[in-house]
């Protein structure tokens, strides 16, 4: 199942809004065929792992990152593949939560008289696939906040320069978190201030399918001439249903949100993308949406690069939050991770009640 989990792994930047899952066909020690889902609309890790192993399927055990599939969509079912290579076994390691599937591979497979196991590396596999999870049980994205500071808690100078807090490695790091993405969120206060380009760029070699670019313009504020609004991926910006768009944006999708508190409602932001499929936003903002999302309870994972520097007093601040009273109402995080990139310290962070 470690090995299926490496192989599912292969579709980290690839499979929106597909899980990513990988497969291997063994006998005893030996590994007879072995598949991962390369992207949506293509064969499922199933169908690959079958094609390698041949007859020698027949008999043999079948380990899969999550539960074969029981219905037709772009591809026949997979656990009808298993059954109809006389697989004996299979080994699951979590049930598949999309209404379609959820139990009715399972059922299907034991229905065939075969033997089932469910569990095997459950929490390793539900967090490959966090934000396909979240999106089907919980209706909305996985939201992920990328942040970079100094050692003083600032994002950039007071005048907006913030090229660059963090090295190299660092940078390259968040082009990674990028392409495993299925949308890039940022506010138009960004746009206007960095003009940043919204794709995920990886080294040569190596390719992702391109994240959605996801900008929040309730009043139109930016103008033509911006990266956002280049081909070189999928734009959706987001605006205030009193706004009609202009000529500017005929050239994207354009969708307005409902206001709340003289903004987007930030809950029917993560909805409509829910609805387009979206498993895990990226989100690069400033401290003003991205205090926003905290407050709100919208923040499921933090990003933060540390760089060993100091901005100064009249540098900006991480993020924009309410004043507290009482030290119970902190925002209490826990560390998932930590790495030394270069000089500078990615944290990996969720609130405590994750």
């Amino acid at each position: 199942m470690a090995h299926a989990l490496r192989l599912a792994e292969r579709g980290l930047f690839t499979t929106q809004p597909n899980p990513r899952v990988g497969c291997v066909i063994a006998r005893d020690a030996q590994v007879l065929g072995e598949g991962w889902h390369q992207r949506a609309g293509e064969p499922h890790a199933e169908v690959f792992a079958l094609r390698e192993a041949g007859d020698r399927a027949r008999g043999a055990t079948a380990y899969v990152t999550l539960e074969p599939c029981a219905h037709h969509g772009r591809t026949p079912p997979c656990a009808n593949a298993l059954i109809d290579a006389g697989i004996r076994r299979v080994v699951i390691a979590v049930q598949d939560p999309f209404p379609q599937v959820a139990g009715r591979g399972i059922e299907l497979l034991r229905a065939a008289r075969m033997v089932v196991d469910v569990g095997l590396m459950r929490d390793a596999a539900r967090e490959l696939n966090i934000g396909f999870f979240h999106r089907i049980e919980r209706g909305r994205p996985w939201v992920r906040v990328k942040l970079a500071m100094s050692l003083d808690g600032r994002t950039a100078l007071g005048n907006g320069e913030s090229t660059w807090i963090t090295g190299e490695p660092a940078r390259a790091d968040v082009q990674r978190w990028r392409a495993r993405s299925s949308a890039i969120l940022a506010g138009s206060g960004t746009v206007l201030a960095d003009d940043p380009r919204l794709t995920a760029r990886l080294p040569e070699g190596e390719s992702s399918a391109a994240p959605l670019r996801v900008v929040l313009d309730r009043r139109f504020q930016i103008p033509g001439g911006r990266h956002v609004f280049d081909d070189a991926a999928p734009t959706l910006l987001l605006h205030a249903p009193t706004v009609t768009p202009d000529n500017r944006h005929q050239r994207i999708e354009c969708a307005s949100v409902a206001e709340q508190d003289e903004a987007l409602d930030l809950h029917a932001v993560l909805t409509l993308l829910a609805d387009r499929g979206c498993n895990e936003v990226h989100v690069e903002a400033g401290h003003t949406l991205c205090g926003a999302l905290f407050s709100a309870g919208l923040v499921d994972e933090l990003l933060l690069y540390v760089a060993p520097l100091f901005l100064g007093d009249d540098a900006q601040p991480l993020l924009r939050l309410p004043a507290l009273t009482d030290m119970a109402d902190r925002w209490q995080l826990r560390t998932v991770d930590r790495r030394m990139l270069g000089d500078d310290i990615r944290l990996r962070l969720r609130p405590a009640k994750l």
